[in-house]
C-alpha cells in the first residue's frame, strides 16, 4: 500500500504531508482506537478520503490531517459503542425470551393473536381484505390495488389503518 501511496503522492500536497506524517498519524490512531490494526484501517480510510481534496487547497495540511484522524477515531469509537449496545440489547432480549417457559410463550402468542384478530374485525371489510391479501397471502400491493379497484396509494392507506388499529389495540 505504501508504494501505491508514494506513486500517487505527486497528485496532492495533502497526500505528501500524509506520507510524511504517517508514523505520527498511526500512533495517534492506535492510541485512540486501541490497536495498530484499527489504526491501519483508519489510515487507509483517510488515504481514500484525501482523493476528495486533490483540487482544494488546505491552509495547514498537517493540522488538517491530525484533526481528520481525531475525528475519524471518534466516529469509529462511537460506532463501536453503538454496535456494542445494540449487540448487548439483542443478547439480553434473547436471554429474557429464553427465561420464559415454552407454555407461557404459547399463551402470550395466543393472546396477541386474539388481540390482532379483534383489531382486524373492527376494521371495514375492504381494509381487512387488503391486510389479509398482503400479510397472509404475500400478494404485491399492485395486485391488491387491481383486485380492489383502487390505487396502490389507496392500498398503502388501508394497510396503514390496519397496522395502526393493531398497534393501538395492543396486539402489535
Amino acid at each position: 500500500m505504501v508504494a501505491a501511496m508514494v506513486g500517487a503522492a505527486a497528485e496532492s500536497g495533502l497526500k505528501a504531508v500524509f506520507l510524511a506524517e504517517r508514523q505520527m498519524l498511526a500512533r495517534l490512531l492506535a492510541a485512540r482506537l486501541g490497536g495498530a490494526d484499527d489504526a491501519e484501517d483508519a489510515l487507509q480510510d483517510m488515504w481514500l478520503k484525501l482523493d476528495q481534496f486533490v483540487d482544494r487547497p488546505v491552509a495547514d495540511p498537517a493540522a488538517y490531517l491530525f484533526r481528520m484522524a481525531a475525528n475519524l477515531a471518534a466516529d469509529r469509537r462511537l460506532s463501536a459503542a453503538r454496535r456494542g449496545a445494540r449487540d448487548t440489547g439483542w443478547v439480553e432480549a434473547q436471554s429474557e425470551a429464553d427465561d420464559i417457559p415454552d407454555m407461557e410463550r404459547v399463551l402470550i402468542a395466543r393472546e396477541r393473536l386474539r388481540q390482532v384478530e379483534a383489531a382486524l374485525a373492527s376494521l371495514p371489510e375492504r381494509t381487512q381484505r387488503a391486510f389479509r391479501m398482503f400479510r397472509l397471502e404475500g400478494r404485491p400491493q399492485r395486485d391488491i390495488a387491481a383486485e380492489l379497484g383502487i390505487s396502490v396509494s389507496g392500498v398503502e392507506k388501508l394497510l396503514q389503518r390496519a397496522y395502526r388499529q393493531i398497534h393501538d389495540s395492543g396486539g402489535g
